[in-house]
């Protein structure tokens, strides 16, 4: 297989991937009973947060196969280690994932604060004593 055909299945498996994970966040966002007008506004979100998920999870591979360090060698007798690219990435992106996540979960419903007092209340009232 011709390197630019492997390149081809690399990228056609990942979007297959980020697909299913835009499925996924848009599934869970709907069950939540999320209004038409705030799912048209999380679509992007949604969309990025996949991307983002996904390319974690290829990070994630990377690291656990070569490490966060990586050697290199700066001139003829100058070497040494360093935080690894992907480590660097995965640090950057999965930051920036928990703050696609916060922007959609901010878009749910607010739930109804429940007084204490009521919660006591209704507790009390369920006892069969």
């Amino acid at each position: 297989m011709s390197n630019t055909a492997a390149k081809n299945n690399e990228f056609l498996e990942k979007d297959r991937r980020v697909k299913e994970e835009k499925e996924r966040l848009r599934a869970i966002l709907e069950d939540l009973d999320i209004d038409s007008q705030r799912m048209d506004i999380a679509k992007s979100l949604i969309a990025n947060a996949a991307f983002m998920a996904i390319t974690l999870q290829d990070l994630q591979d990377e690291i656990n196969a070569n490490g966060v360090v990586s050697k290199y060698q700066n001139g003829e007798n100058q070497w040494g280690t360093k935080q690894s690219p992907e480590a660097s990435t995965y640090i950057s992106l999965v930051n920036r994932h928990n703050a696609v996540m916060k922007q959609l979960l901010d878009l749910l419903p607010k739930e109804e604060v429940t007084n204490p007092e009521n919660i006591i209340e209704k507790f009390e009232a369920s006892r069969p004593d």
